[in-house]
């Protein structure tokens, strides 16, 4: 299954709708020309959202169209895992699930996917990727990002931007930037030095900009005392946006603006949104036009601003042959003629989100036994279940059945499987298939299934009781902040990293009374695993938030079709203090946060204080076994080519993910040893691989203030491969 999905991939790519792509040089020459033809009223409209109070309002964020000549009403729309408020679309996996598949080819391909559907369904801006760093395991949308590791945020920003963007549709990156944490997000300073920023929270935008991304969403929250919606040093000409090449506009997180229009404008703030004030802050720009009027903004700042956002669109080519809306974000069950209820799902779609969902479970324990003893034996207990042998079932947890399909908008429910976490984040429901549902289509009349889907611990330990297997699920949610709600007592962030629902009081029941439990852990980011070592439990997967196929996938990766090639994008700790910084929960009024940990997020912080984490970051177990071996080095140009050879030594088809880790010279003042490279290799019985990773001049270079240049420290680097950050096979030097 794994090595077709390489095919599908393939076709997924080829199969997208032409469209013409501009050059900006191109792009910019027509919207200048169309600037010089808009009126005053016209080009304001452009700029400023058209209201989040507009009952003629569809997309969760438009602009004004200008009909007479053939400009639209831009589309803005949520989220980063697929479209909210919308019918008739495919829930994606998240962001967190896309990196745990350390696979760019999926990455990019679930981008595309995305923007298939954002242009299937007529909308011009999907708003994402979202690269806020997992500063906190618990901050509530580290889900919606690809982690903890700059690195691993960079590729998986630039991946999707482009997946996003080959088929026309308008990536919007966001949030620029430390937007770290829920609680008072809409004013706290995050406080950062120069160089963290840049090594750190600026990166994976970075990476977004070399991907050609169009557009670019400010954050509600202030850096080292400035808004990041007027924070010149961010949006300006000598900001760090259009310093490093971005070409495209920015746009405001909804009601990220204060003060006035000028404040905001002047600093590069390019469009508000949604133009109207929404509580928290917004609509300064409805003094825009008195602000032009005054001088206090000039025109040629105001026309810039429309050429920045109409140069985007013509680059994209959706001047041309762009479907038209189809939707009613404000009423999506209607039939009226603003929703057509197109169906933009496929079948291509579907068998990507499956794929994904199981490339993205990690294998975290397998304690295996067989018939005979062999590798290839029949399996009685642990991973891949033998379907032939394995004749009673339990299914046990709330997180097996079918979620409330009738929650409200964002998703701010947690009754069922845990495929996403709330917020603007969330996305459709409507095609979700639950773990019991695929369990029991798959296992048909081959085996018996008894279910006590709740976390009640006596109904849970009295279905698996004398099993052949329980499978548990549990899990852990987390989302958006949005006005103060709550969430299961959850303001947006986790208040602890405890499986909802007492989910791990559960797990040690049913293991007390089941000799081959196995446990499925559906959550926004890392958990505690104190119960990881009982005997009675003979294998975890980490599943993440996968998506609607949460399912089938799962049942994919059980039973074998699927050989587990997930990897923790994050580490897993027995205690919140492993990780080295914390969620300001309570304050008098908005709080300034020092992020003093500076460059030490995660497995860097757990590296500089020698603790061992229960599962570390890239960890990740297969039904086979790799060898590496034949570690190269070499020098081309200014780069350092790392080859080496990975070999299949199981009994089982598998792909591995070989990750490169980094130690500078002492004087560079880095961490132990940092995430640079990872590779994906499908390996069949037997076969081995060469594999090549580069190393850029700047991916061996550290950000030197000074100079405000990344700069190559002098001295010798050593080069670890291996198969996480603690499972190192190969080592070098340069």
């Amino acid at each position: 299954m794994q090595l077709l999905s390489f095919v599908l991939a393939g076709l997924l790519i080829s199969r997208s709708d032409a469209f013409t792509e501009r050059s900006w040089d191109d792009a910019y020459t027509l919207a200048n020309a169309a600037v010089a033809q808009l009126t005053l009223d016209e080009k304001l409209g452009i700029v400023r959202g058209d209201g989040q109070l507009n009952a003629n309002r569809r997309c969760v964020g438009e602009t004004t169209a200008v009909a007479r000549l053939g400009i639209p009403s831009f589309c803005y729309q949520d989220g980063p895992a697929g479209l909210r408020l919308v019918r008739n679309v495919t829930g994606f996996p998240t962001g967190i699930n896309a990196a745990s598949t350390f696979s760019r080819r999926l990455m990019r391909a679930r981008g595309q996917a995305l923007g298939e559907e954002w242009r299937g369904k007529g909308a011009h801006v999907f708003l994402g990727p979202a690269v806020d760093i997992m500063r906190n395991p618990k901050a509530g949308r580290g889900w919606e990002s690809f982690g903890p590791d700059p690195y691993l945020n960079g590729e998986g920003a630039y991946e999707t931007v482009t997946g996003v963007q080959s088929v026309g549709v308008q990536a919007c990156i966001k949030h620029l930037i430390a937007n770290n944490q829920e609680h008072w997000r809409y004013g706290l300073s995050a406080n950062i030095d120069d160089r963290t920023m840049h090594e750190i929270y600026w990166y994976p935008f970075l990476r977004s900009i070399e991907a050609g991304v169009t557009s670019v969403m400010c954050a509600y929250n202030r850096l080292n005392g400035t808004s990041s919606c007027h924070n010149a040093g961010l949006l300006g000409p000598n900001g760090l946006l259009q310093k490093n090449g971005f070409k495209g506009y920015v746009v405001s997180d909804w009601g990220a603006t204060h003060d006035s229009a000028s404040d905001n404008a002047n600093a590069g703030l390019d469009m508000e949104q949604p133009g109207d004030y929404i509580v928290i802050g917004g609509g300064v720009f409805s003094g825009l036009k008195a602000a032009v009027n005054s001088g206090s903004v000039t025109t040629d700042r105001l026309n810039q601003m429309v050429a920045r956002i109409l140069a985007s669109w013509y680059r994209l080519g959706q001047d041309s042959g762009y479907p038209p809306l189809s939707f009613d974000t404000q009423n999506k069950d209607s039939t009226g003629p603003k929703n057509l209820r197109l169906n933009i799902r496929s079948a291509e779609h579907t068998a990507l989100v499956r794929e994904i969902a199981s490339a993205s479970a990690v294998l975290l324990k397998n304690n295996r036994s067989t018939t005979d003893g062999t590798p290839s034996g029949t399996t009685t207990r642990g991973l891949p279940v033998a379907a032939s042998r394995i004749k009673t079932i339990a299914v046990v947890g709330q997180d097996a059945k079918l979620p409330n399909l009738n929650c409200n908008d964002l998703n701010e429910c947690n009754d069922g499987t845990m495929s996403v976490g709330w917020g603007s984040g969330s996305n459709s429901l409507e095609f979700i298939v639950p773990p019991i549902t695929a369990i029991t289509s798959f296992v048909g009349t081959s085996a018996t299934v008894t279910q006590s889907l709740s976390n009640d611990l006596n109904a849970g330990a009295t279905a698996a009781a004398g099993k052949d297997v329980a499978f548990v699920f549990v899990n852990a949610m987390s989302g958006e902040l949005g006005f103060y709600d709550t969430v299961v007592g959850n303001q947006g962030d986790r208040n602890d990293l405890d499986l909802w629902y007492k989910g791990g009081s559960l797990v040690e029941r049913v293991a007390a009374v089941n000799n081959n439990t196995i446990v499925i852990v559906h959550s926004v980011g890392p958990v505690y695993m104190p119960w990881s070592t009982h005997p009675n439990i003979t294998g975890i997967i980490y599943a993440g938030a996968p998506g609607e196929q949460t399912g089938p996938s799962i049942v994919d990766v059980l039973y074998g079709s699927y050989n587990p090639s997930g990897r923790l994008p994050f580490s897993i700790a027995d205690n919140e203090a492993a990780y080295g910084t914390t969620i300001v929960y309570d304050s008098l009024g908005f709080p300034s946060i020092d992020y003093t940990e500076k460059l030490l997020l995660d497995y860097r912080y757990m590296d500089s204080q020698n603790t061992v984490p229960r599962f570390e970051f890239g960890f990740g177990l297969s039904y086979t076994t790799f060898s590496y071996s034949a570690l190269s080095i070499s020098t081309s140009g200014s780069s350092q080519v790392i080859t080496f050879t990975v070999a299949n030594t199981g009994a089982f088809a598998g792909t591995e993910k070989p990750q490169l880790y980094l130690t500078y010279p002492t004087s560079a003042g880095e961490p132990k040893k940092v995430l640079r490279g990872f590779e994906e290799v499908p390996l069949a019985v037997g076969a081995s691989s060469s594999v090549t990773i580069t190393l850029s001049e700047r991916d061996i270079s550290i950000w030197d203030t000074p100079s405000q240049t990344y700069v190559r420290p002098a001295g010798t680097f050593t080069v670890h491969v291996g198969a996480s950050i603690k499972d190192i096979r190969l080592t070098g030097t340069f």
